[in-house]
């Protein structure tokens, strides 16, 4: 899964938040706030990482058992298809 071309991750203060730049605000013109954990997450996808990793990543990182993590994640990826943000 990949984040589509045009969609940022910015900090507005303390608060990271997704935007939309260029052609990307025919798609989508707001914005998603999200928290430390969306934050780690999108970082991860920009890296490459597909559900399994993400996964994995949540599991290690905030020592969470690996159902809650897949859930998580889940949920995380449907936020981000819903709007076009992100392509399997």
């Amino acid at each position: 899964m990949k984040i589509k071309e045009g969609f940022l991750i910015r900090k507005v203060g303390e608060q990271a938040v997704v935007v939309s730049v260029g052609d990307a605000t025919n798609i989508f013109n707001g914005m998603i706030r999200l928290n430390a954990t969306g934050e780690f997450l999108w970082n991860r996808i920009i890296d490459g990482a597909d559900r399994e990793e993400l996964v994995d990543a949540l599991v290690s990182e905030y020592e969470v058992d690996r159902e809650k993590a897949g859930e998580d994640v889940d949920k995380f990826i449907a936020i981000l298809s819903k709007p076009g943000i992100i392509e399997e």
